[in-house]
């Protein structure tokens, strides 16, 4: 079994209030967890309007598999016009 483990930080420039972020991420999250099945929560940053730290997970049999989900996971979050990612994290237990 591999556990893939993901953390990424976000910038959510057009945010003004918790409120805004929540409807961002809110988006954010449904989408990758539909598409790739994934744990994704908000790990940091919950009382900050612009910042937000997503933690994703991913098991399987291959680290192969886990890896390329991760990575297609990062790569919708990177196209999404609303956040800025600044920081990630991947590793595979």
């Amino acid at each position: 079994m591999v556990v893939g483990l993901c953390t990424v930080e976000l910038f959510i420039s057009e945010s003004q209030s918790l409120k805004d972020k929540r409807q961002v991420l809110h988006s954010l999250k449904d989408r990758l967890h539909g598409k790739f099945n994934l744990s994704v929560a908000e790990v940091d940053g919950q009382d900050l309007w612009q910042k937000a730290v997503l933690g994703m997970a991913c098991v399987a049999n291959e680290g192969g598999y886990v890896n390329q989900v991760l990575e297609q996971a990062l790569n919708v979050i990177k196209g999404m016009p609303a956040v800025e990612v600044v920081r990630t994290k991947l590793e595979l237990l």
